[in-house]
């Protein structure tokens, strides 16, 4: 099952991006014998400032064609890692070719957007930067494979 994170903006070289970039090689590492990943970033920017609209838009397009979408929202499910590791697990069970973890601008997600996604998670109720969401979820992403493969990485 490959898997998309699909966010508004540009992660800078820095130590998020350093961060982010050892997570998901982790996690495409780990995944490959368990049929996850790879895991790819897709960044958009509305250059034109048409707001949570006009980046809605532009996250649609960077979906693939009937790949399950995930929104990162404060609103959504709030879940353990082993609880997340067991939810890709089914989605890849299910016969999911992508799933694509969508995370919106500094004003969130689309009301639209969240309300047709076929989930919603959440770190939390806690408002996080967008770009420390995507290290975050790159780490949750890598636990999850780590978990299923039955490694020592997660130690609950």
């Amino acid at each position: 099952m490959r898997v998309q994170i699909c966010a508004v903006g540009r992660l800078r070289q820095g130590p998020e991006r350093d961060l982010y970039d050892d997570y998901l090689t982790r996690f495409d590492r780990t995944g490959r014998a368990l049929a996850l990943g790879p895991a790819q970033l897709i960044e958009v920017e509305d250059k034109k400032n048409g707001g949570m609209a006009a980046e809605a838009v532009l996250l649609r397009r960077a979906v693939p064609d009937g790949a399950l979408i995930c929104t990162m929202d404060e609103r959504g499910k709030v879940m353990s890692s082993p609880d997340f590791a067991q939810l890709l697990a089914t989605w890849r069970d299910q016969g999911r070719q992508d799933v694509s973890f969508v995370i919106g601008g500094a004003d969130g997600i689309d009301p639209d957007l969240l309300a047709s996604a076929d989930a919603a998670l959440s770190f939390g109720k806690m408002v996080w930067p967008h770009m420390l969401v995507r290290v975050m979820l790159a780490e949750q992403l890598y636990r999850a494979a780590s978990i299923l493969a039955g490694g020592p990485y997660h130690r609950a």
